[in-house]
């Protein structure tokens, strides 16, 4: 069963930059690669909002909230996916995650245990 595994997280000052991982395990890079990866966030008693996404030719798609701020980028050898947080703001304080989109943009598989962000001074 594929484990979607996020790390990276912490305490970040604003205007500060932080980078997530997520590394999909137990999944072979035939299944990997034709993936669309994206990175979702839940902030404290809200919903889970999609934040980027990249297809398998790297062409990568933003959230207004974080355009010009945030890049997401893929490994396909090392099955990672990364979203590189630069000029971060208290708003972007929350869980993120990762997982693949379906066709119907969908999440495609479980969650994984995601990694906290906090932004504050």
């Amino acid at each position: 069963q594929v484990q979607l595994v996020e790390s990276g997280g912490g305490l970040v000052q604003p205007g500060g930059s932080l980078r997530l991982s997520c590394k999909a395990s137990r999944m072979i890079t035939d299944v990997f690669n034709p993936n669309l990866w994206a990175w979702y966030r839940q902030a404290p008693g809200k919903g889970r909002e999609l934040v980027a996404s990249i297809i398998p030719d790297r062409a990568t798609n933003y959230a207004d909230s974080v355009k010009g701020r945030f890049t997401i980028f893929r490994d396909n050898a090392r099955k990672t996916v990364y979203l590189q947080m630069s000029n971060v703001k208290p708003e972007d304080t929350a869980v993120y995650y990762c997982n693949a989109l379906n066709s119907a943009e969908q999440p495609k598989y479980n969650w994984g245990q995601g990694t906290q962000v906090t932004v504050s001074s």
